[in-house]
């Protein structure tokens, strides 16, 4: 089963997320609260799998909370959700360490999905939309020789993955384009991400962005 926390301030926005997630056999909400330190505080106690998180909550943003829960519950992969596409949300979510964004009018059949998504270890952004807030709002001024620093200790096999995560590909795509079992994508995904200390896919595709390692793809 896939453990979800719902944060939102609104009593009936959380009942509509959860009445969409019940309808899935394998996804159980295991906690609702109203704000994010109360987000925080329930991952921290539980073994939440994927924490769903509004922006804004009196008692306390989603984003703040994305950070708070990458640092106190790392096994819990955060999405935030929200009424409005703002670019700024969307890098702050991100650069906290978020593992999506989505929009408060997506489907009951995506929401589902991008729970299974994020669950599994997959990005719910497009790879287009990926890209695009990376070259807009992500990537640091002069982090190119940083960047390249941080790669020293990656295997050759290991940069090929963090390219293919750079240019916005999941687990399934990288597997066929590099022909190696999903599996085997997901370990190497794994030992990148602890050595460049990145939270998240996304996070480490601002690094290879950011260490010019995409050009000549």
């Amino acid at each position: 089963m896939i453990r979800v926390l719902i944060a939102d301030d609104e009593t009936l926005m959380r009942a509509g997320i959860r009445l969409i997630l019940d309808n899935a056999d394998d996804v159980e909400v295991v906690a609702e609260v109203s704000d994010g330190p109360a987000a925080v505080a329930a991952c921290r106690g539980q073994e939440v799998d994927v924490a769903l998180l509004d922006v804004q909550m009196p008692g306390g943003d989603g984003i703040t909370a994305v950070a708070g829960i990458a640092r106190e519950s790392p096994r819990t992969r955060s999405v935030v959700l929200t009424a409005f596409g703002d670019d700024r949300n969307v890098a702050r979510a991100l650069r906290s360490g978020a593992s999506g964004f989505l929009l408060k009018d997506t489907g009951p059949a995506q929401l589902i999905h991008a729970v299974r998504e994020v669950a599994a270890g997959e990005p719910i952004l497009a790879p287009q939309i990926t890209r695009g807030l990376i070259e807009r709002h992500l990537l640091t001024p002069d982090a190119g020789e940083p960047a390249r620093r941080r790669l020293a200790e990656l295997t050759e096999t290991e940069l090929e993955v963090l390219r293919e995560v750079g240019a916005g590909l999941s687990n399934a795509e990288i597997a066929t384009r590099r022909h190696m079992a999903v599996g085997t994508v997901k370990a190497h995904l794994s030992r990148l991400l602890t050595k460049l200390d990145c939270t998240n896919r996304v996070q480490a595709a601002i690094v290879a962005h950011e260490a010019g390692i995409l050009d000549g793809r």
